[in-house]
């Protein structure tokens, strides 16, 4: 009987949580700008870049937390610069950044009070996160914490529930209540010592589920999320929550998070749930196919593979958070360094024809997506159809010009039952990089 009065009070906690939850004028405003920012850098770094084999070595390889922690002593990133890495992102055409304050593997990137797993206990000794914190503000970049309420160190994280992290060596009992408390007071610190945060980016929850398709994904564990979210918007009002469960919106969050995929794609098997149409989207991808540092990864994206993939984002209501995985030494790697350099050239010329957009106003197409602003649309043509003709379906308005955003030479179109026709030849033969077109309606006489 006490269980059953216990379960019924979570429940009604979690209604009320889900009741009352009502966005401040400053969330709401924050994630308007989070959707104009189209573009961020997630950045996967920490002790565990050391060994060369991605975030989730210390699990891969069932390494003991005893041994793991020997790595404290070797740490240091003698040439991380705080500022360099904000250039980057700015030079790309980033609007803000997401950095790794605290992975699986428990270790804290600041300064915290409440672990002595951190990088100010490592020969290194600096707080990275206040650096980034400055350099960000120095710079005018907004600022996201990636944050994992998962933890393969600690024992007092729920080991004996959760999926992963089985080699660890823990042979204790989880006590979720006192890993709560935890939890509460490094978010306390993150969002009061560091200025402003955009975001708090949760990662973390399947640990206590069935795998991503199982029919029944209930939670193991009560997360106890109406805390954790209530705190967060305590602090900072215009933060936003994501949470990586790959599931739908729980109550309490602002945006949603798509992991590898396009919002509506599940072309790797972890997202099965439904794209959200009252809150912003964010889709997060790797610029090879790893996280954090991997030293033999090799299969780097190509310059155009992630423009087409910002693009095609936009056109889905969604921004791109691409990821880097820099090196122990801090410094970004150079293939990286070299594509996010062409990847800036790009959006200098041609991002304004994504920055404060919105999608979703034609289906997206195989050869292209549009969005669009109050005053006229953008169509991105991403490859060319065989016969140089493409069809904007079901368009509806009347339309007085279409022309090359490059240098407004005008096209020829034209408007049929099935939608907009837009005749494109000679350009599909002529032009092999990427075709944006802007659309200009026909305003009404007053």
């Amino acid at each position: 009987m006490k269980n059953s009065i216990t379960s019924l009070l979570i429940l009604l906690s979690s209604f009320s949580f889900a009741q009352n939850y009502t966005p401040t004028p400053e969330n709401l405003k924050a994630r308007q700008q989070f959707q104009d920012a189209k573009f961020g850098l997630f950045i996967h770094w920490g002790l565990s870049s050391m060994l060369g084999a991605g975030e989730w070595v210390m699990h891969n390889r069932n390494i003991q937390a005893t041994d793991y922690k020997r790595l404290l002593e070797a740490f240091y990133p003698a040439q991380f610069n705080a500022d360099e890495w904000v250039t980057v992102a700015k030079n790309a055409g980033m609007r803000y950044i997401v950095f790794i304050s605290r992975h699986h593997d428990g270790f804290s990137n600041w300064d915290t009070k409440y672990s002595d797993w951190k990088i100010t206990n490592t020969p290194y000794g600096k707080d990275v996160l206040r650096q980034l914190a400055d350099a960000c503000k120095r710079q005018g970049m907004k600022l996201g914490l990636y944050y994992s309420t998962l933890d393969w160190f600690r024992e007092d994280y729920p080991h004996e529930s959760g999926r992963t992290g089985k080699g660890t060596g823990r042979t204790g009992t989880g006590n979720y209540a006192s890993y709560l408390g935890f939890m509460k007071n490094q978010l306390t610190e993150l969002l009061t010592n560091y200025g402003p945060i955009m975001s708090i980016w949760l990662d973390g929850h399947w640990d206590q589920t069935n795998p991503e398709g199982h029919a029944d994904r209930t939670s193991r564990i009560d997360w106890r999320y109406e805390e954790l979210y209530g705190l967060i918007h305590r602090l900072q009002p215009a933060c936003l929550i994501g949470n990586n469960h790959h599931l739908s919106p729980f109550p309490g969050e602002d945006f949603q998070l798509f992991e590898k995929d396009l919002p509506g794609q599940n072309k790797n098997g972890l997202s099965f749930q439904e794209v959200s149409n009252a809150m912003p989207l964010e889709t997060c991808e790797t610029m090879n196919n790893s996280w954090g540092y991997n030293i033999t990864d090799k299969q780097y994206k190509s310059t155009k593979t992630i423009i087409d993939y910002l693009v095609r984002a936009a056109g889905v209501n969604a921004n791109l958070l691409l990821n880097v995985g820099p090196m122990p030494s801090g410094k970004i790697q150079p293939e990286f360094l070299d594509t996010l350099k062409k990847v800036g050239a790009w959006t200098k010329q041609y991002g304004n024809t994504l920055y404060s957009t919105r999608g979703k106003i034609i289906a997206d197409q195989e050869w292209g997506v549009v969005v669009g602003t109050p005053t006229g649309q953008y169509v991105h043509v991403l490859a060319c159809p065989a016969d140089g003709v493409i069809l904007l379906p079901n368009w509806a308005g009347a339309v007085s010009a279409i022309q090359l955003f490059e240098n407004s030479e005008p096209l020829r179109f034209k408007q049929t039952a099935a939608g907009m026709q837009i005749f494109l030849d000679p350009h599909c033969n002529n032009n092999k990089e990427d075709l944006i077109l802007v659309v200009k309606p026909t305003l009404a006489k007053k």
